[in-house]
């Protein structure tokens, strides 16, 4: 029957009439959605003070991950992988704004064509040269108008956020590797928390050692909670040298705490832990966002990546450095993986997500290599707050 309907001219005519219609109302639906989800997105990750999974973003990102890590892979040498990844966060921040962009005139272009019909070409021309405020291409009629209007509104909120996105991401990498520069002079290359507590011993600074390295150091995890959750890209931005990093950097100090408390013979450092909690606090909620499986809640009896051997020769050599540890190992190293179980999974997690340099008890844990899906739902489990933890 359709196909005999067909051959009528005036039937044809109308099954067409009514299917551009069908098609156009469609396009400017599409589009609108498209333009939208691009406009939240790009708000959303530049104004919103808080972890928000925008799949936009995630797509741009875990695709050059992945380009990346076919260029970079594990069989080059470290330096050489490091150099490469380097690029990686940098370029993906470059593109993101081309992606918003090219979403939006894509959007109106279905919007144009969906209002005011013609070509695709057309259509194209005037949601381009609207976008970019070019003023070339300009069609005729109200409906029409006003949506060149709010895409060229569009257009320079796009450019106001790009403007004050690359500054604030900047600013807050600088005030992330500020302490991970001066890092060096206290635990060397790569950090180790026996050169710390060595160093520290030397010059006779244990007794500061609160407010020369805690204290700062609990600020610090505050501010990457903070920061890589709100633009969790940053966790990817390398450090200038090759072989300093944010998360062994952090491993190292919260070890460094963990063996002040459960090993030296000493009082009781409220500042060490402190900054312990603060630490694994911030590192599980980081790991959390890229979908890890952390356990917000250990047992203390749950094993841990150190074995009690390595622990027991890094205990010798404090002793044999003159530094004072307490006799009863079998309690210090009870204490000692009691605190590190509430961090261990996530800081080994992310040395293996970031790629980093090699690291004491940290990037040198084995471990399962992780790479965020492409596609994942919105993830309020991975974005809510976690509590817990073994001491509070």
């Amino acid at each position: 029957m359709v196909t005999c309907l067909a051959f009528v001219p005036g039937v044809a005519s109308a099954a067409t009439r009514n299917f551009t219609l069908v098609a156009r109302v469609v396009a400017v639906a599409v589009g609108l959605w498209t333009a939208a989800t691009t406009f939240l997105s790009a708000a959303k990750t530049v104004v919103v003070p808080r972890p928000t999974s925008q799949r936009i973003t995630r797509v741009l990102f875990v695709s050059m991950r992945r380009l990346f890590d076919f260029v970079a892979h594990e069989k080059r040498p470290f330096v050489e992988r490091d150099a490469t990844l380097s690029v990686l966060a940098p370029l993906s921040f470059v593109l993101l704004p081309f992606a918003w962009v090219f979403l939006t005139v894509a959007g109106f272009t279905a919007v144009q064509w969906g209002v005011a019909g013609g070509s695709i070409r057309d259509a194209f021309l005037v949601s381009g040269s609207s976008m970019l405020t070019l003023g070339v291409k300009f069609r005729q009629g109200l409906p029409v108008a006003i949506f060149s209007f709010i895409q060229a509104a569009i257009g320079l909120i796009l450019v106001a956020l790009l403007i004050s996105y690359l500054p604030t991401i900047y600013g807050l990498y600088s005030r992330r590797e500020i302490l991970v520069g001066k890092l060096e002079s206290r635990a060397g290359i790569p950090p180790s928390p026996f050169e710390m507590l060595q160093r520290y011993h030397r010059i006779g600074a244990l007794d500061v050692i609160d407010n020369d390295l805690f204290e700062p150091w609990e600020q610090w995890f505050v501010e990457l909670e903070e920061s890589h959750s709100t633009f969790i890209t940053l966790a990817f931005f390398r450090s200038p040298r090759s072989e300093r990093s944010w998360i062994t950097s952090a491993g190292a100090v919260l070890d460094t705490a963990a063996l002040y408390q459960a090993v030296l013979d000493r009082p009781s450092s409220s500042r060490a832990s402190l900054c312990l909690r603060s630490g694994f606090l911030a590192l599980r909620r980081t790991a959390s966002l890229f979908g890890m499986p952390i356990d917000h809640s250990p047992n203390p009896t749950d094993p841990i990546s150190v074995s009690r051997a390595e622990f027991d020769v890094l205990v010798e050599e404090l002793a044999a450095a003159g530094i004072p540890v307490k006799t009863d190992r079998d309690q210090a190293w009870r204490d000692f993986s009691g605190w590190r179980v509430n961090y261990d999974r996530a800081l080994v997690s992310l040395c293996k997500l970031v790629v980093a340099p090699p690291g004491v008890w940290s990037s040198d844990r084995p471990g399962v290599r992780y790479v965020p899906r492409l596609i994942r739902r919105h993830g309020r489990a991975a974005v809510r707050e976690h509590r817990g933890g073994r001491f509070g």
